[in-house]
């Protein structure tokens, strides 16, 4: 079952924890079913390519791999790391920041 994220695609993200503690990247993809995002530039694996038509030469490819949400924090606009609120503002709701209290 897919759970509800605070984080979205396009957010910029903190990792938290982890071999990759403090490094900082864009949301690319998010897996709401297992609970994971792929982070721009973090927790970069090495992969095996075959030779195929769009890769004729195949050997090692280094790509991101998915990365759990509980490791990651969001980036406010003044670049600290925060917790995530929902609130009704003017009629509709929008995330803030809990620690600036600004909408994300």
């Amino acid at each position: 079952m897919a759970t509800k994220m605070k984080i979205k695609v396009g957010d910029t993200v903190r990792v938290m924890t982890g071999d990759h503690r403090g490094a900082e990247g864009k949301v690319l993809s998010i897996d709401s079913v297992k609970n994971r995002a792929i982070v721009e530039g973090t927790n970069m694996v090495s992969k095996h390519q075959k030779p195929s038509a769009q890769n004729p030469q195949g050997g090692i490819v280094k790509k991101e791999a998915p990365i759990h949400v509980s490791n990651l924090s969001l980036i406010d606009g003044s670049g600290n790391a925060t917790r995530v609120g929902y609130e009704t503002r003017d009629g509709e709701k929008v995330r803030f920041s809990k620690k600036s209290n600004e909408v994300i």
